[in-house]
C-alpha cells in the first residue's frame, strides 16, 4: 500500500448539509480548493455561500458531511482550524470609538501578537490599505469603504494561511475594490513579503 503523497487541499468539503429549521441552506456540497489559489464562490442571495463560509470558519457546525481546512476537520479540530484562517464577514466589524490604529492593535493583541508585532503589523497594513493618513482618527469618522478596508486589514494581522472573504467588495468604491482584491486575494507567501 502506497502512502498518499498528494498535497493537502486548502479546502475539502464532502457532502456538506446544513439546515435552519425547514430551510436547507446546504444540500450535499462537494468542493475542493488547491492550496495557493484564489477561489470565488458565486451565486444568488440565499444560495448558501455565507453558510458555507461560516462552516469553514468553524462558526457553524454542519448537520452532515465533513469539511477540512488544510487537512484539519472544522468540527473535530476547530481550534487548530481557527489558527490557520482569517475571516472578513459581510459587514465591517470595527470598534467605531477606537482609531483605525487602535482597532488593529486591539485585534492583534486579541490574536496573540506581542505589543511590538501588533504595532508593526498595524503600521504596515494601514499603509497597504491606504489608511495611514486616517490611522489616528476614530473609526466612526471613516467612510463605509474605509471601515471595510480596516476590517479587511484586521483579517490579515496574523498572516493567515487561508483567508475567507464573505462579500469582500461590499461598501468599496470600484478603485478600492480592485486594489483591495489584489492585496487580499494574494497568496499568504506574497502577503508575508508585503506586510
Amino acid at each position: 500500500m502506497h502512502a498518499d503523497t498528494s498535497p493537502t487541499a486548502a479546502v475539502r468539503v464532502e457532502g456538506l448539509v446544513k439546515s435552519f429549521g425547514a430551510t436547507r441552506a446546504l444540500a450535499g456540497v462537494d468542493l475542493e480548493v488547491p492550496p495557493g489559489t484564489v477561489f470565488a464562490l458565486l451565486g444568488p442571495n440565499g444560495a448558501g455561500k455565507t453558510t458555507l463560509v461560516r462552516v469553514l470558519a468553524t462558526l457553524l457546525e454542519p448537520d452532515a458531511g465533513r469539511a477540512q481546512v488544510f487537512g484539519r476537520d472544522v468540527v473535530g479540530e476547530a481550534p487548530a482550524v481557527r489558527e490557520l484562517l482569517g475571516l472578513t464577514g459581510q459587514f465591517a466589524a470595527v470598534d467605531e470609538i477606537l482609531s483605525g490604529r487602535e482597532n488593529l492593535h486591539m485585534f492583534g493583541r486579541l490574536f496573540g501578537l506581542s505589543v511590538g508585532e501588533a504595532r508593526r503589523r498595524a503600521a504596515a497594513l494601514l499603509e497597504r490599505f491606504e489608511l495611514a493618513e486616517a490611522a489616528d482618527r476614530p473609526a466612526k469618522t471613516y467612510s463605509g469603504g474605509m471601515r471595510r478596508r480596516l476590517d479587511l486589514a484586521s483579517s490579515l494581522l496574523t498572516r493567515p494561511r487561508i483567508l475567507f472573504l464573505d462579500e469582500p467588495t461590499t461598501g468599496l468604491d470600484p478603485a478600492a475594490a480592485t486594489r483591495s482584491g489584489r492585496s487580499c486575494a494574494s497568496s499568504s507567501a506574497r502577503e508575508r513579503r508585503c506586510c
